[in-house]
């Protein structure tokens, strides 16, 4: 059975959407599974439906392309489009695929569909069998570790380590490495990242303010103001 690969488009501007609509129509294994007008709309979806592949414009009111893709580093493959091309550095930091100047010409879109296909079918995982990780596994005191995501609490960042607190062992851990290295191996539909040093697990959450949030084992956490926006798309 030949693959589908499911396609979000996230514009402003409902010309754009219509334009790329049509490309996606030309694929028999490309669909049309939704449309967000805006950053705050696509963080929703984004949460709460499956996508392979976003379509994504810089240039939105209120979150723009760039800082969505900041807030969602664990996310479907990125092409980005835009009628501007002073984002494309950025774009490429934030791992986009492509980067694609409006108007797109079905040709070029045509090439960073193939660039797409190129990237999904050199994925070690196949795409019918890929299901959210639920074990991290991680070095810890020289030994590889299975640790349960359901069991993470947070993970706390500090510097070029990070000490993740598990409710099981009931004691953190010290473990090399960053928070946007760590946030490609967990279910984001379960994590969010509140703060630029923190990573909570939602389900832990008992308590939320403007400022801090209340974790089921007593601890606060800081929620840096770049990063509610993305927390409240959790809890509406």
């Amino acid at each position: 059975m030949a693959l589908t690969y499911r396609c979000l488009i996230i514009d402003d501007e409902t010309p754009a959407h219509k334009a790329l609509a049509s490309h996606i129509s030309k694929f028999d294994d490309l669909e049309h599974s939704g449309s967000a007008f805006s950053g705050m709309e696509a963080l929703k979806m984004l949460n709460e439906n499956s996508y392979d592949i976003i379509f994504l414009d810089i240039n939105m009111p209120v979150i723009s392309g760039v800082e969505l893709m900041e807030l969602q580093p664990k996310r479907p493959l990125t092409i980005v489009t835009t009628a501007y091309s002073d984002f494309a550095l950025s774009a490429y930091q934030n791992d986009a695929i492509d980067y694609l100047l409006k108007p797109i010409s079905f040709e070029k879109f045509s090439k960073a569909i193939e660039k797409a296909k190129i990237y999904f079918s050199g994925n070690t995982l196949k795409k019918e069998d890929k299901t959210d990780c639920k074990v991290l596994s991680q070095r810890v005191n020289g030994q590889m570790t299975d640790i349960l995501l359901t069991d993470i609490l947070y993970i706390e960042s500090l510097g070029n380590y990070m000490k993740l607190y598990s409710t099981k062992l009931n004691l953190p851990l010290i473990i090399y490495g960053s928070l946007s290295s760590i946030a490609s191996e967990i279910d984001s539909n379960n994590f969010v990242q509140v703060h630029r040093s923190f990573i909570v697990n939602v389900a832990k959450i008992t308590a939320v303010t403007f400022k801090n949030l209340t974790m089921s084992n007593g601890e606060m956490i800081p929620v840096g103001r770049k990063y509610q926006i993305l927390l409240d798309s959790f809890f509406k």
